[in-house]
Formats: structure tokens, C-alpha cells, sequence
């Protein structure tokens, strides 16, 4: 048997990371989102914003569609099922872990 703090072994790393949790997160909340709604939520430049979303779209995590409003460029971003499979399962691991450690 496993302990609460072995099992944080389990975590994926992709998404643990801090500012990748938080789009997860986000985007989890929402059908989709564009890139200057991530830009302000998170707090993030727009390279460092730009670079986790390259990972998590490696990952196959999140899909990136460019598209223009009107003559504006916009770039919208969602989760793919596998990337909401994936942030379900890491909140529910965390509440599994945080429980235990309360025990």
C-alpha cells in the first residue's frame, strides 16, 4: 500500500506545472478560449504563454486554432478530449492525495 505522498510520484508532470495547471484549469471551464483571455487570466508574457501551450499541445492536450476576426488575428485554444480526460483525473488525484494527508 501506497501513502498519500508516494502517490504524488503519480502526478503528471506536463500538467503539474504551475502556469499549465492554471490554463487547464481554465479552458476545463469553458468550451474554448482565446489567447489574450489566457494572456490576463494567468498573468503570463506572451512567450511564456506561448511556450506552455506549445508543451500541452505536444502533449496532446490542448488544440490551437489561428483564425481572423474580421482582419484581426485571433488564436482560440480548447482542450482536446484527451486534455480533459487528463485535468479531471489530475484534480481528482490531488483531492485523493489531499484527503489522505488529512487522515
Amino acid at each position: 500500500m501506497t501513502g498519500p505522498f508516494e502517490e504524488l510520484a503519480n502526478l503528471d508532470k506536463l500538467i503539474h506545472e504551475p502556469a499549465r495547471l492554471a490554463i487547464m484549469t481554465a479552458l476545463s471551464a469553458c468550451q474554448s478560449a482565446d489567447f489574450t483571455f489566457l494572456l490576463q487570466l494567468t498573468g503570463l508574457s506572451k512567450g511564456n504563454l506561448s511556450s506552455h501551450l506549445s508543451k500541452l499541445e505536444g502533449g496532446g492536450l490542448v488544440q490551437i486554432e489561428k483564425r481572423f476576426v474580421g482582419k484581426t488575428p485571433n488564436t482560440l485554444i480548447s482542450l482536446t478530449p484527451t486534455g480533459q480526460e487528463a485535468i479531471t483525473r489530475h484534480w481528482h488525484l490531488l483531492d485523493k492525495l489531499r484527503q489522505g494527508a488529512q487522515q
